[in-house]
């Protein structure tokens, strides 16, 4: 009886490689990822600081670019168009900068302990707004700028406060703060070449510490009533005075009118009565004449009941008016006066 041999088992599976299309494949996929590690997009609000083998090359408006790729040519984008602020002592969710507020409360609680320059603890929250407006030195000059600017922005605001007493730093003296730390700061940025433009520092909540908080506030309410007094009695005084410097000078102008028209009447009067006596020495009678004819012309019109007859007239009842019209001013007492002419 014959034996049946197995069935051979198939061998394994050679696969034969080109050497030819292995270059030509990994050429093909060189090309590919250079031309993508080479392309980079630059945000509308940020310009790229392009650099080759580390130093310096050119800057980049927004838009699409090529660079040399495989860490040849690198770029880092900077926004310059966008405001952006550092917050001290207090925290706005949703930031977008790692540096713009202390994550640690912590730090924050420290960063707002100042000490004033009359030894008095004060709670001092603020906040920086810059731009970025030398993107080269920005990204050159310091390795982590916005480190640096923290640093600078906390010991400026620390040196105002020590300047001031701790009434200045808590009522009248914020808006000054304000702007001495604006300039103090802008002057370190400028001297170090930060590339960096500070627009604004504005003083949030300033507080002194939670244990003579009470203390301070009855101070600063007795402050504020007067202050509002004190306002409150100028705007009286502006309101009075003025007006009775304003009588005063009306009064005042009406005496130095009525004197005036006084002594030019009384001038009036004595060249009147020296033209008038220039006149009697040189006719007597017919002046003096003239003077009584003039006088009666003034005074017969006030008169009531008068009856002006001829002397040579025989009998004046029938010619007696006994209803005659009353004066317009009596000067007089009525009565019935007969002048003979």
């Amino acid at each position: 009886m014959a034996t049946q041999r197995p069935p051979s088992l198939p061998g394994p599976i050679q696969l034969k490689f080109h050497p030819r299309l292995i270059l030509i494949g990994a050429g093909v996929l060189f090309v590919i990822i250079g031309l993508f590690s080479g392309i980079y997009q630059v945000p509308a609000n940020s310009v790229a600081v392009v650099q080759r083998f580390g130093g310096y090359l050119k800057t980049a408006p927004p838009g699409l670019h090529f660079k040399l790729p495989w860490g040849f040519d690198s770029a880092t984008d900077v926004e310059v168009e966008r405001q952006q602020k550092l917050e001290f002592g207090s925290a706005t969710q949703g930031a977008t900068s790692a540096y713009q507020y202390s994550a640690d409360y912590e730090e924050q609680q420290e960063e707002k302990n100042m000490v004033t320059g009359d030894l008095n603890a004060v709670l001092v929250e603020w906040e920086v707004q810059y731009h970025v407006d030398d993107p080269v030195d920005y990204v050159f000059n310091f390795r982590e700028p916005l480190r640096t600017l923290r640093d600078l922005s906390e010991a400026v605001m620390r040196e105002v406060v020590g300047d001031r007493t701790v009434d200045e730093v808590l009522t009248i003296g914020r808006q000054e703060m304000e702007v001495k730390a604006l300039e103090r700061l802008q002057a370190l940025i400028h001297t170090l070449d930060m590339g960096i433009r500070i627009d604004l520092i504005q003083l949030g909540n300033v507080n002194p510490p939670a244990g003579v908080k009470a203390s301070f506030n009855e101070v600063n309410s007795a402050q504020q009533e007067r202050e509002s007094m004190i306002n409150q009695a100028s705007g009286e005084y502006n309101r009075v005075v003025p007006r009775a410097r304003g009588e005063a000078v009306q009064k005042t102008s009406a005496a130095e009118g009525y004197a005036t028209k006084r002594v030019n009447e009384a001038e009036g009067d004595a060249s009147r009565f020296n033209a008038l006596l220039t006149e009697y020495k040189k006719a007597p009678e017919v002046t003096k004449k003239r003077i009584y004819l003039e006088t009666m012309g003034e005074v017969l019109p006030y008169v009531p009941g008068k009856i002006i007859m001829d002397e040579k007239a025989s009998s004046f009842l029938p010619l007696m008016n006994l209803r005659q019209p009353a004066p317009v001013a009596p000067a007089v007492e009525p009565a019935t006066q007969t002048l003979t002419r």
